[in-house]
């Protein structure tokens, strides 16, 4: 089934919107007899324990009884590494980021007071010598006792205070690897490994900004009858299907083109330099590729044990914009599973 990616792609959103009146009645009921807030997080972590395929969500939720407390909500949605919970570990990343800075411009602060205070300690002494030039050995040797001592302690502060700035500098480096992993947790599909909507949105927002649209073809594939076979073997042998089917189309893109899993059974390719007829022929061998590679073993004689593909083409050429390529890419890709003797539709103006 095709789903509406363009409205996403506008709002820069990584949740999918499948069937959204139906599910979000359902979840919304489900919040409620649980006492758990409208928030759009909370939303996405249900759909997820009520029509997702990670059975884990659902016990866990469970397990907190009713009006769970959204810590632990968000704790759950962490663990399982849902987009729409990666921000809050960037949050909190960016905020222990700004609070060590702080803590650094506090230390500096502090060095840089007692580098003044020695200045004027030095500036002191020199004042004293030059005014009384006659003062004796003992009071001279104990002015430069006093120089000495401050500067040694200036230096033990510099010291610590390097140590210090090279901890925090470390800790730093740790936090940005950290934030590194979360955005590219945010951007990769969980079951196929592939990027997921949210680095599609990104990819085609880029060629649009940076003018390079200009032969590029955006694909829309969809499986065929794929909710059938879910609910006919069960979630564990589709998301099995769905990981052969990624393998299968990380292999069919060259280093230039682009493959990601938008959710459910669809996936989106972007190719670079091609024209219509390339983009046709492109799209034949991967359907070809699909039926010869996905077969999978099966009793039911009415059953043939092969995937298809329906896929929809969009021309770069065709669109002013990212969101209108993309909602052409799903008007042709619509044309294509209306008619399974032609499963395989290029937008046309």
């Amino acid at each position: 089934m095709a789903h509406s990616h363009a409205g996403a792609l506008a709002h820069h959103s990584g949740i999918q919107d499948a069937e959204a009146p139906i599910d979000l009645q359902k979840i919304g009921h489900y919040m409620a007899k649980l006492k758990v807030q409208g928030l759009p997080r909370n939303y996405q972590l249900f759909h997820e324990a009520l029509f997702g395929h990670n059975r884990e969500i659902a016990a866990e939720i469970g397990a907190l009884g009713s009006n769970p407390s959204q810590p632990m909500l968000d704790e759950i949605g962490l663990k399982h590494r849902l987009v729409s919970h990666c921000g809050l570990v960037a949050d909190k990343s960016n905020a222990d980021a700004a609070a060590m800075l702080r803590e650094v411009a506090s230390q500096l602060n502090e060095g840089l007071q007692k580098k003044q205070g020695f200045m004027r300690a030095v500036e002191t002494v020199a004042h004293s010598v030059a005014e009384d030039q006659n003062q004796s050995l003992a009071q001279f040797t104990a002015e430069m006792d006093f120089l000495n001592a401050s500067l040694t302690n200036l230096m033990l502060y510099e010291t610590e205070l390097t140590e210090k700035l090279k901890d925090e500098m470390e800790k730093l480096e740790a936090l940005e690897s950290g934030n590194a992993a979360i955005r590219a947790a945010a951007a990769t599909d969980r079951i196929t490994g592939l990027p997921n909507q949210i680095a599609l949105i990104n990819r085609l927002t880029d060629l649009y900004e940076d003018g390079r649209e200009a032969g590029t073809a955006l694909f829309l594939v969809d499986i065929d009858d794929f909710r059938a076979f879910n609910n006919k073997y069960g979630p564990q042998p589709a998301n099995h299907l769905l990981k052969k089917l990624g393998m299968v189309f990380r292999k069919s893109v060259k280093k230039n083109d682009f493959v990601a899993r938008l959710g459910g059974d669809d996936f989106s390719f972007i190719f670079s330099d091609v024209g219509t007829e390339d983009a046709l022929a492109i799209a034949t061998r991967l359907r070809a590729s699909v039926e010869e590679n996905l077969v999978y073993a099966t009793s039911d004689k009415t059953d043939p044990g092969r995937l298809t593909i329906s896929i929809g083409i969009a021309l770069g050429t065709d669109a002013s914009s990212a969101a209108q390529l993309m909602g052409h890419a799903e008007k042709a890709l619509t044309a294509a599973q209306a008619n399974r003797r032609k499963p395989i539709q290029i937008f046309q103006r």
